[in-house]
């Protein structure tokens, strides 16, 4: 998959869900999950043990019918170690430009994190396409995605943290291309209950979210 196609393919679903978990088994279940409730998308976090054998699990399985992503990657190292197991989209918390530069060299999408507006600007000018803006929801939420997009009107912003189905429908009216959502969706102590179905109707609620926010800015 080309850069283009996975940065159309995230903001076609618009959410990107943030999978961490305690060991391969749960992040496992977690994503079936995640993908019975309509998000053919996965960003499997570096903190998961094994993350990039999980990552090799998945693209097996799913093939071309879900994106799977690399999440809290912070070296050039994990990059390629990442990509190696098939990760097709790279997410760190900050500005990597090694991160950066080892996904454009093998064609692959890398999204850089960033909050303020000097952040911001320094990860377009090492060549980012999009922006993963984190902490998002401990500085204002959508009124920080709404303070960026006025200097920054072009740039493709997905906020992360602190991002749920109540504020999902005020982060797109903001200018959000998308909506990075960890723990309000990957519900682990529900997954431990054997909870699942929480999760997938999880799922299913904010796809609707996403549909009836661009509706309403249609």
């Amino acid at each position: 998959m080309t850069i283009e196609e996975a940065i159309s393919k995230i903001h076609e679903i618009g959410i990107v869900p943030v999978v961490r978990a305690a060991h391969l088994d749960e992040a496992r279940r977690a994503v079936d999950a995640i993908s019975a409730g309509g998000i053919p998308i996965m960003e499997i976090t570096m903190t998961v043990p094994n993350a990039p054998t999980m990552i090799q699990q998945l693209v097996r399985h799913y093939g071309d019918a879900a994106l799977v992503g690399a999440g809290t990657v912070t070296t050039a190292l994990q990059a390629e170690v990442c990509l190696d197991a098939g990760a097709q989209f790279l997410v760190s918390p900050g500005l990597s430009v090694p991160v950066l530069k080892t996904a454009a060299e093998r064609g692959m999408l890398a999204i850089p994190g960033a909050l303020t507006p000097t952040e911001l600007m320094a990860a377009l000018e090492a060549g980012a396409k999009v922006v993963k803006i984190f902490p998002c929801g401990s500085v204002g939420g959508p009124k920080h995605i709404k303070a960026l997009k006025a200097p920054f009107p072009d740039a493709k912003l997905i906020p992360t943290g602190g991002v749920n189905l109540g504020n999902a429908a005020e982060y797109f009216a903001a200018g959000s291309f998308a909506l990075g959502v960890g723990a309000d969706l990957v519900d682990l102590a529900a997954l431990r209950r054997n909870e699942h179905t929480k999760i997938i109707d999880m799922a299913k609620a904010l796809i609707a979210a996403v549909t009836q926010a661009r509706w309403s800015k249609s």
